[in-house]
């Protein structure tokens, strides 16, 4: 056969095995996967942030310890990937020296290594750290404002350590378990959040090293979505917007450089939630380990015209003193939220047995403690209601919403007593009891007609003697309409309506007569 009929020669081609490709230059880094969503809402916060545990230390020492950029600027004194990558070879172990020459050797057919590089082990990408369960971690638990009291007393009796009262809630002490702990039992928290590390700052940049040196890797990966809020009071700092955006590129570009990616954002339903509370010389970093607000039961749907918030109407019962042994009635009951909460604290049900938390998405999540926990906690539920309560309304349509919410609350038909009925017409179910309620004020009623509130009145000194009678209302000259003289008015906040909490205690004798 001759030269130009030889065929040509097969020519081998060595393919990278996956996992194995060569490292990328200094600097360059996939670009974030970006989904849309709302606007992150501010969450009140107190001033717990000057309490830190002791690795919180060592990073306010480092940051103190580090001289300030000459500016501002985010790009210029940005710490460089390398920078990162040598000093997380220090702490796990899997990054290579970047001084060093990682090219590998030339690999040939027949060789040992020729068959394992055809057929590479796929290693783990990532090592998680371990935390202990018994680790202890400062928590803060805010609550609506004029509930810091009973708060403190819930905290307290659910038995936690080192607990302080302060503005629009409250901080204590606790391992992880008391943390899930924390969010299944407490009625009155909007939130558990767990401090995760605390530093004094003075720019954006320290922000930014303030996330980027706290381990998030041991709770959330690349694997979980992201939403990170910002808070402050009395802060310096002119963007906080800006500050949310430094603090989220510390907390991703930390899981990128340990794990190779980083997490995406989402600001709807994320699975990790990260708070920044900015003071006027400090910044905290929490971890939400609530997911949604505690006031979501679980329960209601209908919500009604002026609804109120859970934890605030077991708030209200708390400060009125109410004993779940004895009858309860609302008046103007709406939804039924006031009543509904009663029976679940009569029967001892947990406010949160009922409802998905963020811990539960969240690295090392104990699922088998967390099933014990909940089993015990049904244990302790009284098998049936003894408490007498009941509601009404002049609205058939919020009776209908309310039996709808006791149905979805796992309460029995029995368990409330509902009827449509005017309020200045009723009469006193038992002859001592607690009268809790919040009618109608606002845009709701017509503020020069009086009626409404003389006619009750009347029917509040005559059918209702010797009960304890307790009013929530934004309408702050309601005691003046009512003609009676509040024995205490306790300041508190309905959402965003500055309200007072007026309490009575009924004779039969008018006050005047008193």
């Amino acid at each position: 056969m001759s030269e130009d009929n030889t065929p040509p020669r097969k020519k081998l081609v060595l393919k990278k095995p996956s996992g194995q490709n060569e490292q990328s230059p200094a600097g360059e880094s996939q670009k974030p996967r970006l989904r849309s969503g709302a606007r992150a809402r501010n969450v009140a916060l107190a001033s717990f942030a000057e309490s830190s545990t002791s690795a919180d230390k060592t990073i306010k020492n480092k940051i103190q310890s580090r001289p300030l950029p000459r500016t501002a600027g985010y790009a210029k004194h940005r710490p460089s990937l390398a920078d990162r990558l040598s000093r997380g070879a220090e702490t796990i172990g899997q990054f290579p020296d970047t001084q060093k020459n990682t090219r590998k050797p030339a690999v040939v057919k027949g060789d040992s290594s020729y068959e394992a590089s055809r057929n590479p082990r796929k290693e783990p990408r990532r090592q998680r750290t371990q935390y202990q369960h018994t680790e202890i971690f400062r928590v803060f638990a805010p609550c609506p404002q004029g509930l810091e009291d009973v708060l403190f007393e819930e905290i307290s009796a659910l038995g936690f350590e080192n607990v302080e009262k302060g503005r629009a809630g409250c901080a204590f002490s606790s391992d992880w378990m008391g943390i899930m702990r924390a969010n299944l039992y407490s009625r009155l928290a909007t939130r558990i959040l767990v401090q995760v590390s605390h530093a004094p700052i003075m720019t954006e940049d320290d922000i930014y090293e303030l996330a980027y040196d706290t381990p998030w890797e041991q709770w959330f990966g690349a694997e979980h979505t992201l939403r990170v809020d910002t808070s402050a009071i009395k802060s310096p700092m002119k963007s906080l917007m800006f500050c949310n955006l430094k603090a989220k590129d510390g907390i991703c570009d930390r899981l990128r450089d340990r794990e190779g990616e980083r997490p995406s954002i989402d600001t709807v339903r994320p699975d990790a939630k990260v708070h920044l509370f900015l003071s006027s010389d400090s910044a905290t970093l929490y971890l939400d380990t609530s997911g949604e607000s505690l006031f979501k039961r679980g329960w209601r749907l209908d919500k009604g015209e002026a609804p109120l918030r859970e934890n605030l109407a077991a708030g209200i019962l708390a400060l009125s003193g109410w004993d779940p042994s004895m009858p309860l009635y609302d008046p103007f009951c709406g939804s039924g939220t006031i009543l509904i909460e009663a029976a679940w604290i009569a029967q001892g049900v947990p406010p949160g047995i009922s409802r998905p938390f963020g811990f539960e998405r969240l690295r090392n999540f104990d699922y088998r403690r967390w099933k014990d926990l909940k089993a015990d906690a049904l244990s302790r539920m009284a098998p049936r209601l003894e408490t007498p309560l009941y509601g009404s309304d002049i609205n058939p349509h919020a009776i209908a919403a309310a039996k709808d919410n006791l149905h979805r609350a796992r309460l029995s038909d029995a368990s409330i007593f509902f009827d449509v009925k005017d309020a200045r017409f009723t009469q006193a179910p038992a002859e001592r009891g607690w009268l809790i309620t919040n009618p109608p004020y606002g845009e709701r009623m017509d503020p020069e007609d009086d009626t409404l509130w003389r006619e009750w009145s009347s029917c509040l000194k005559k059918e209702f003697a010797n009960w304890n009678v307790h009013i929530i209302s934004s309408d702050l000259d309601l005691p003046k309409k009512l003609r009676l003289k509040p024995k205490q008015r306790i300041p508190l906040f309905n959402g965003a309506l500055d309200c007072r909490l007026f309490a009575f205690e009924m004779v039969s004798d008018s006050y005047r007569n008193k």
